[in-house]
């Protein structure tokens, strides 16, 4: 099962534990996959988008939510 639920740069930043701007600074320098959504100039990934990239990240420790 896909989860399609949209993630703003907030969500992100709390799963993997950084402040919001770390995440933009990440989208800035290419480190982020491009957004699956633009909403009135907003980028929003899914949570399968990010969850993907989060378990390919070098450097990964395994963060999960909750």
């Amino acid at each position: 099962m896909t989860d399609r639920r949209l993630w703003s740069y907030k969500e992100i930043a709390a799963h993997i534990r950084v402040q919001p701007d770390t995440v933009r600074s990440y989208r800035k320098h290419g480190l982020l996959p491009p957004p699956d959504h633009v909403e009135r100039g907003k980028p929003y990934w899914y949570a399968d988008t990010v969850l993907a990239w989060v378990a390919s990240r070098p450097g990964n420790r395994g963060r999960r939510d909750g």
